[in-house]
């Protein structure tokens, strides 16, 4: 049993992508909880294929993907900003016209300068492919998102629940709602190397929504979505590398399942209730 465990961390290419996969899951689980109380899904996953067109940039010029999808996300979260401002538009139109105009700019990209083989690991995934470089851009990106969190948690909340009581206090709830949009941007940016841009927004949804099923209070389900995001990385890792399946995939359905698990408890807890009364 140990020695099936240690095998994989023998090699050096396995451990930076298991670290990325740690990085990637922390990040994402740590925003999941906000992204699904406040109903930002659908801004997750258009963030997800917005980058799209930053990443066919990086491999034309031949820099990081990681510098090139930044660079699409801050174009994607100043555009929602000014597309929306002044309340002439919903964010979740202009959400929606940032998305669809990059991906398919992405999209044309592509299809003019580079097969689908040579991207097909950015659309899905490759965890076992992260290099050096990756891993530290991914630990200082985890660093700010896990940071930033922390420090605004407080203020994270009472946006989330009372946005007129917010406001009331001093606060700005678009401007909280923009910074959670620009963490997220960013925990995508460096999710999309190890689930892919397909599946990304399974890390920033499925967590929060699974915790949710067991607890009610924030602080716990940010707990529980950490530890499910984490157990289903490593899961799917070891599952990607013994059966040879692809890497991202196997994470999201490991997560997938812990989420029916979840489901499942509170369905039979409540049938149960009911019976017994």
């Amino acid at each position: 049993m140990v020695e099936w465990l240690i095998e994989p961390l023998t090699y050096g290419f396995v451990v930076r992508g298991l670290i990325a996969g740690m990085l990637a899951s922390i990040s994402c689980a740590m925003l999941s909880t906000f992204v699904v109380w406040r109903g930002m899904a659908f801004a997750g996953d258009a963030m997800a294929h917005a980058i799209l067109p930053g990443i066919v940039l990086a491999y034309i010029l031949g820099i990081s993907y990681f510098a090139g999808a930044l660079g699409a996300s801050v174009i994607a979260v100043v555009g929602i900003g000014l597309i929306s401002r002044r309340g002439k538009l919903r964010e979740d139109t202009a959400i929606g016209v940032m998305f669809a105009g990059l991906f398919a700019l992405g999209i044309l990209m592509m299809s003019k300068v580079a097969a689908f083989q040579d991207l097909n690991h950015i659309l899905f995934g490759n965890i076992l492919g992260v290099n050096t470089t990756d891993l530290t851009i991914m630990s200082v990106v985890a660093g700010i998102v896990v940071l930033a969190t922390a420090l605004f948690y407080k203020e994270l909340l009472v946006t989330s629940f009372d946005p007129a009581h917010s406001a009331a206090i001093g606060l700005s709830p678009e401007l909280i709602r923009y910074g959670l949009l620009s963490a997220v941007a960013l925990t995508t940016v460096m999710a999309v190397q190890t689930v892919g841009i397909v599946l990304v927004l399974a890390l920033l949804v499925t967590p929060a929504a699974a915790a949710s099923l067991v607890s009610r209070r924030l602080s716990r389900i940010i707990t529980l979505s950490i530890v499910f995001s984490v157990a289903a990385t490593i899961a799917g890792f070891y599952g990607s590398y013994y059966l040879d399946f692809a890497s991202g995939p196997s994470i999201v359905i490991v997560l997938t399942l812990i989420f029916i698990i979840c489901w499942m408890s509170q369905f039979f807890k409540n049938w149960l209730l009911k019976f017994a009364f």
